[in-house]
């Protein structure tokens, strides 16, 4: 919270100083950040920042309510609506408290990211399917699919099926990870690759690995596994992606940064990624108990190592990056803070109850055609009109209940 400003008086609620050159965060990590403290809240029961996350929440939906606000809309890629869309989601599913009753709900705000997503305007042939990175299509990384823009869709497709028990959204999380095996960003190794140009039909891979794709699919799919009663066929991928994700981004079992940490050559937003994973790997031995002694441990000591880079700056209140050092190094920011608190905090996860759902104690209100009324902004269609509007409520429900078609993957603006 050193690094917001939004609650000042003049600033913006809801997102961290940028985008560059204006500060260091594009809108994406506020979003992200916002999920980190509802994690927090539920962790702890410490609810000193639940007013400032429920204003941040709100103020930024947009228009639509649906987490695309217009001036976003140069750097508006998939996953970064994804981002918003996975902590309104935690928000429900954590039963953190519900908004005023004239505002968006947040179990309505994730489904109208999902929707805007399922949209066909979202997807086509190019790579057999999938989401491209950026939704606007004058957006530099239009012509980009990647895995962790169709990882936030996945993800929030089987949240929503577990939450609302509605197998339209697993049919679209299911159909989803076939997409990504298919293209080729998922190997047989699990190894999940940053993603490919539509230009060249998606084979000219970028084998970059990023630990928060590994991180958004691996919760994804333990969540599949739940809903789907302990399916064998989600067991394996959970068990098999739990250790590609160890082995790749945990040597000595501490999280590291694989494409960038050895030489510091991290972006801001890569800065940001070790807290994420901790925070969904603690979530899979919940639902998914069987992944239990194998990831507990390992994030115990990946935060043993977090905590020991603690000591920047005279107040020692700075945690560094690089955790193998178990010394500060220099390195600060808010992506940093994320991280080390959300592994902090994933360690009470053996005293906090699993994500809820609307069988189990969930409040929150969902709405089956929020996001009709959304702006897709990808400058192929004139602005609806009110009779438009009101078939798109239409349309994507028939789209999301027939959907048999193709799908994608998001990634953020690294």
């Amino acid at each position: 919270m050193q690094y917001y400003k939004g609650n000042l008086t003049g600033q913006t609620p809801g997102i961290l100083p940028g985008p560059p050159p204006a500060g260091d965060y594009y809108w994406w990590e506020a979003g992200a950040m916002w999920g980190t403290l509802i994690d927090y809240w539920k962790l702890t029961g410490d609810a000193s920042y639940n007013e400032v996350i429920t204003e941040a929440m709100l103020w930024q939906t947009g228009p639509g309510e649906d987490y695309m606000p217009p001036n976003v809309t140069v750097s508006l890629g998939n996953d970064d609506q994804g981002f918003w869309g996975m902590s309104a989601m935690l928000a429900a599913e954590n039963g953190f408290p519900d908004p005023p009753e004239d505002k968006p709900q947040w179990l309505a705000l994730a489904q109208a990211v999902f929707h805007t997503q399922a949209n066909p305007d979202r997807h086509d042939t190019t790579c057999n399917g999938g989401l491209r990175w950026q939704i606007p299509l004058s957006n530099n990384g239009y012509n980009y699919k990647n895995s962790i823009a169709n990882g936030c869709f996945f993800n929030l497709g089987a949240r929503l099926a577990r939450y609302t028990q509605n197998q339209t959204y697993a049919d679209w999380a299911e159909k989803t990870w076939d997409w990504m095996v298919g293209v080729g960003f998922m190997d047989s190794d699990y190894n999940i690759y940053d993603g490919g140009h539509v230009e060249h039909n998606c084979t000219d891979i970028n084998r970059a690995q990023f630990s928060y794709n590994n991180g958004v699919f691996l919760l994804g799919a333990a969540y599949m596994y739940n809903y789907t009663d302990g399916s064998e066929v989600w067991k394996d991928r959970v068990t098999k992606l739990t250790e590609a994700t160890i082995k790749t981004f945990f040597p000595d079992n501490i999280a590291f940064e694989l494409a960038c940490e050895e030489h510091m050559s991290c972006t801001t937003d890569m800065l940001s990624f070790k807290g994420y994973v901790h925070r969904w790997m603690s979530v899979v031995t919940q639902i998914a108990p069987f992944t239990r002694d194998r990831i507990l441990p390992v994030l115990r000591t990946s935060t043993e190592a977090a905590v020991s880079t603690c000591t920047g700056q005279a107040t020692g209140r700075a945690c560094g990056f690089k955790w193998n050092t178990k010394t500060f190094d220099g390195s600060h920011g808010a992506g940093q803070q994320m991280n080390v608190l959300g592994a902090v905090s994933s360690l009470l996860i053996d005293q906090a109850r699993p994500p809820l759902t609307n069988l189990t104690g969930g409040t929150s209100r969902g709405n089956p055609n929020a996001g009709s009324g959304s702006n897709t902004f990808d400058g192929k269609v004139a602005p609806p009109t009110t009779g438009d509007k009101a078939g798109a409520g239409i349309l994507t429900f028939i789209i999301l209940g027939t959907a048999v078609g193709t799908f994608g993957w998001m990634s953020t603006g690294v």
